[in-house]
């Protein structure tokens, strides 16, 4: 099991560190597809890159809480114990195919590289592996494609790529960071399949951060909606599409393509706020229609009900 236990964390902001993440708490099991939602700015990608402690690397700290991966925590480790387990227990496929990939290497030799690191393999059976890996994700040619560079390619057959880059090291866990955002619709449709017959196949747990309500009940088993740094509603993917008990999560299943009235996409009025500018009661309750003085006098804590497997941050509900 990999976990998130009371996680807070910091971003550099003016000089100073500023809270964006809250107190998450988060369990990913193998064989299971965790969905992370929200609205762009509420903390998604940095809780995920918290995983392989990614964030690190432009400022952002630990405040509070722990990561434990099998029990042992992600932050008691080395820096060589933590880069077999990138990409070797723990993989990520990055929101963006466009930059993802190294313009200036081959596509051959960016996924050799994560085989050389993760396995065992000779030269031979490392290319042969390679290959293997193009032909899993539905890329014919392997041969060819290997001697490429990624700006040969279209957007669907880099974010393919992505994907085998992922897999190349057999991991455990595969963290999928908004996977289909940059491709066209046909396209979409096409990486989801994939991504879920992979995951089921070889019984990966998989974090799956993405804003797109279709998305998650097509490969979700469970939904964690996040919003200002911070959990707001969690329980399995039906519960959430069939009783939705937050407001931001109702607001949001609102904005979904097939509630549009006459030709208008609902909205959430205002917008996520910035880390450090919350409120100090419930974080929705400027933008919410339901909102009293006492949900903003207070911070409000995780509700639960369902013997506790349906949690939402909300006076009104769950009690």
């Amino acid at each position: 099991m990999l976990e998130i236990r009371n996680l807070s964390l910091s971003i550099p902001v003016s000089g100073e560190h500023v809270l964006a993440v809250s107190d998450v708490s988060l369990s990913l099991q193998a064989g299971k597809v965790l969905a992370l939602v929200g609205e762009s700015g509420c903390g998604k990608s940095l809780t995920a890159q918290s995983l392989l402690r990614l964030g690190e690397f432009q400022g952002v700290a630990k405040e509070t809480g722990d990561i434990l991966l099998g029990g042992q925590s992600l932050f008691d480790i080395s820096a060589e114990a933590l880069r077999k387990i990138r990409g070797g227990v723990i993989s990520m496929i990055f929101q963006e195919p466009m930059t993802a990939l190294n313009p200036v290497f081959t596509i051959g030799s960016q996924i050799l590289e994560v085989i050389h690191l993760h396995t065992d393999l000779g030269k031979v059976e490392s290319h042969q592996r390679a290959l293997a890996l193009l032909a899993d994700v539905g890329l014919q040619d392997g041969e060819t494609l290997m001697k490429q560079y990624p700006d040969s390619l279209s957007g669907g057959m880099r974010q393919r790529i992505l994907i085998a880059m992922a897999m190349a090291g057999e991991p455990e866990f595969i963290i999928a960071d908004e996977p289909t955002t940059a491709l066209d619709v046909s396209v979409q449709k096409r990486i989801i399949a994939l991504l879920r017959g992979l995951q089921r196949e070889k019984g990966m747990g998989m974090l799956l951060v993405t804003h797109d309500f279709g998305l998650v009940a097509e490969m979700a088993d469970e939904v964690a909606v996040m919003y200002a740094g911070e959990i707001v509603e969690q329980a399995s993917v039906t519960d959430i599409f069939d009783n939705p008990s937050h407001p931001y999560t109702q607001a949001l299943m609102r904005c979904r393509p097939e509630f549009v009235q006459d030709g208008q996409l609902a909205v959430i009025p205002g917008n996520v706020p910035s880390p450090g500018d919350w409120a100090q009661g419930c974080r929705f309750a400027p933008r919410c229609s339901l909102a009293t003085d006492e949900c903003a006098a207070k911070s409000v804590a995780l509700n639960a009900w369902q013997d506790g497997e349906h949690q939402a941050r909300c006076i009104k509900v769950g009690v």
